[in-house]
């Protein structure tokens, strides 16, 4: 833990000086984050206990596509890495500038990748407590850290636009022709199922212990590729809005935005037509499409809390944004869910078991909630 964080609340790569802190960013996060937490039992409670039409409709968009198709809740986990890629022009682009050298920087990029892989093994299967055979070694901070990280050192090291729009250019098309033309042992090319995809493939030869679907697992290491494409479409994102000039005023930067995110939709749900959007496979169809929404979210969230100044809103969000690694992991060694039981279910047994059942949700939102604030109003963050 430390007392103090970045622009864009991410990892410090070296003794920073205060930089322009893109408030918005912070602010998405914990809206991402505050769904991961437990938001989204909000409509799977009501739905369950009230029989509502709407609220059947609003879980069913909280639940993840079984295998091909796209869902907003599908859009969750790619929105954060994306964010990671966001934070990239400014927690590393800042220290570029001021001449820290590329070796150390990319030592600090490789270091905290490989700390997020370690942190999600932990995660998955805690310490010490399961055999080899037994654990998951994939999980969604590795993701995030392996494709953060390899994203961030195309960043860094190849600093020319176009040779950065080659690269994510180059891992979408390469992903799909190999997903498409490289035969599977047993199944053929192209055959993009749980048991027979490349990816699924790959994983079962390569990765120790167990995979979370046995033979296939949604974080697996091949599907990597295209999401380190994910982390460069938030690292042109964050160069846009990092932007100076007479060409960088903010409502131009929100058209840019707008216009982006859309063309990646465009070509996302046409790419889908012949290599399927599947968030499983994370194929190059999905990471066009979850990054064209995540560009549209970044999008209204910059308008509304950067342009035009209107955030005492989004502070509730902006307290889960700064601490949103820490609330991820905090869930395994906090029992939120026995706090919440202590402080409110004597108040919530006065009323009926519909709002009993949603109070109990909220009950839990809110001592995560203290928590976090009690940590932001200390300056305490976790930083890795």
């Amino acid at each position: 833990m430390q007392s103090t964080s970045t622009a864009a609340s991410e990892p410090a790569l070296a003794q920073p000086a205060p930089v322009r802190r893109l408030m918005s960013l912070d602010a998405l996060r914990g809206f991402d984050m505050f769904w991961i937490a437990g938001g989204e039992e909000i409509f799977h409670v009501l739905a369950k206990t009230t029989g509502w039409a709407w609220a059947f409709f609003m879980a069913e968009q909280f639940t993840h596509v079984e295998w091909d198709g796209f869902r907003p809740y599908d859009c969750i986990f790619p929105l954060f890495l994306f964010m990671a890629g966001v934070s990239t022009p400014f927690a590393v682009g800042s220290r570029l500038e001021r001449g820290v050298a590329k070796r150390e920087l990319a030592r600090k990029i490789i270091t905290r990748g490989l700390i997020l892989v370690v942190l999600g093994i932990i995660y998955n299967n805690g310490l010490f407590t399961k055999p080899i055979s037994d654990m998951r070694f994939p999980s969604v901070l590795a993701r995030i850290g392996l494709a953060g990280m390899f994203g961030q050192l195309i960043y860094l090291y190849f600093p020319n636009p176009k040779v950065q729009y080659a690269w994510f250019a180059g891992l979408l098309l390469g992903y799909w022709a190999a997903m498409k033309l490289i035969p599977v042992p047993g199944c053929g090319a192209g055959v993009l199922t749980l048991d027979c995809s490349l990816a699924g493939y790959v994983d079962r030869s390569v990765l120790p212990g167990r995979l979370y679907l046995k033979v296939h697992d949604p974080e697996g290491l091949f599907s990597t590729i295209p999401a380190i494409a994910t982390a460069l479409l938030g690292i042109f994102s964050g160069k846009l809005l990092r932007s100076d000039g007479p060409s960088a005023h903010r409502d131009q930067k929100t058209l840019w935005l707008v216009l982006g995110g859309i063309s990646c939709l465009v070509l996302g749900y046409s790419w889908g037509l012949v290599f399927p959007i599947n968030k499983n496979l994370w194929t190059s169809s999905f990471t066009l499409v979850a990054g064209g929404w995540s560009i549209l979210m970044l999008a209204l969230f910059y308008w509304i809390i950067d342009v035009k100044k209107v955030s005492g809103w989004a502070f509730f969000f902006t307290v889960i944004g700064m601490n949103s690694i820490l609330i991820y992991i905090a869930g395994e060694f906090i029992d939120f869910e026995y706090a919440a039981k202590f402080f409110f279910e004597g108040i919530l047994s006065f009323f009926s078991e519909p709002v009993r059942a949603v109070g109990a949700v909220l009950a839990f939102l809110a001592v995560k909630w203290a928590f976090l604030y009690f940590l932001y109003k200390k300056k305490v963050f976790l930083r890795v």
